[in-house]
């Protein structure tokens, strides 16, 4: 029997999802709105996120919530974090029960502080709770170029099951048992992608944005150790594969908005041009307050932090990490610290 996907949230990532899906099993994108819900139906286009790109055939879309959830047997919530505990709430009167719930969203909730598994678990209690994870570019994927994924699940039979649903002939997906980090991993590469890009907008060269990337990977790991991740975790597609493609991709929205910062402009500016959200921008705010908590040390989150939220410049916050001291370069991993 066919398993009944529903997508919720047409952006770039949802829609790809949906569409990965859509070659598999029966599935429905929902589209808060209308207007681009009839045109994925009819023009088989996401013309907002995706123009150029022609979706299956077979992929449904809809802007009716209940349409779209109360058939479902798979709930994939694909809204940007800050929207996700109403798009739940919304969903939680059509969606029956014991129905998996898998998150795409790659941020932590402003204020809880809380992963989004965690807010899944919250509104949405007693169902398997997934996360789908890694260096993936939508429009590379919608392209046809070969990809990789990891679905993460405490319940490794489900997420063995759910693995043959967003399976393609050139997007392998692999499983996890580690949540927590494999979360986090998509949380945290933000952030250092915003630090990446922002290097490039200062004119910086590949050795700058190297060394950017691996201590940004340090700063992910000991902060994901911390909250209870795997180190290992975060040496694979969940954490350095995701950081890599996120850091060095131009399609990638937190690298552009390090970029922006990096040409001189404002936080404020950068937004406004913008007609997606970057995650790192309001997750680089919590992740401080949460390592400032943990007494952890995480230099790159902090000045990206203060670029986006207290109007320090890009030269500015590079100044700053060149004239911090060194140390043991291992230092607060592998430790739990």
């Amino acid at each position: 029997m066919d398993i009944r996907v529903a997508v919720l949230g047409s952006g770039s990532w949802g829609t790809t999802v949906a569409a990965l899906a859509s070659r598999n099993t029966p599935t429905i994108l929902w589209s808060r709105r209308p207007e681009l819900a009839e045109q994925i139906q009819k023009e088989r286009e996401n013309g907002d996120y995706l123009a150029g790109y022609r979706l299956p055939d077979q992929l449904q879309a809809t802007a009716d919530l209940e349409e779209a959830v109360s058939q479902a047997d798979l709930l994939v919530v694909g809204v940007p974090s800050q929207g996700f505990r109403s798009a739940l709430e919304a969903a939680k009167p059509h969606l029956r029960p014991w129905v998996p719930v898998v998150s795409l969203a790659k941020g932590l909730e402003v204020g809880t502080r809380l992963r989004m598994s965690q807010i899944i678990e919250e509104v949405l209690p007693g169902r398997p709770v997934g996360v789908l994870t890694g260096p993936n570019l939508a429009k590379e994927i919608l392209a046809g170029h070969a990809a990789a994924s990891v679905i993460a699940m405490d319940d490794h039979n489900v997420a063995r099951a759910l693995q043959d649903i967003f399976c393609g002939d050139l997007y392998r997906v692999y499983t996890n048992e580690d949540v927590v980090g494999c979360e986090l991993g998509g949380v945290l590469k933000n952030v250092i992608a915003i630090a990446s890009g922002m290097a490039d907008g200062l004119g910086a060269g590949d050795n700058t944005r190297s060394a950017v990337i691996t201590r940004g990977l340090s700063e992910i790991t000991r902060l994901g150790e911390a909250l209870g991740g795997q180190a290992l975790t975060f040496s694979g597609l969940a954490g350095m594969g995701d950081l890599i493609a996120t850091c060095i991709s131009t399609q990638s929205r937190n690298r552009h908005v390090g970029e922006r910062l990096g040409h001189g402009e404002t936080i404020e500016e950068v937004i406004a041009a913008m007609n997606m959200v970057a995650e790192g921008v309001k997750t680089s705010k919590v992740v401080m307050e949460i390592a400032e908590e943990l007494g952890l040390d995480m230099p790159i989150t902090s000045e990206v932090k203060a670029c986006c939220h207290d109007g320090r410049t890009a030269a500015e916050a590079y100044d700053g990490l060149l004239r911090r001291d060194v140390g043991r370069e291992m230092d607060g991993i592998g430790t739990g610290r």
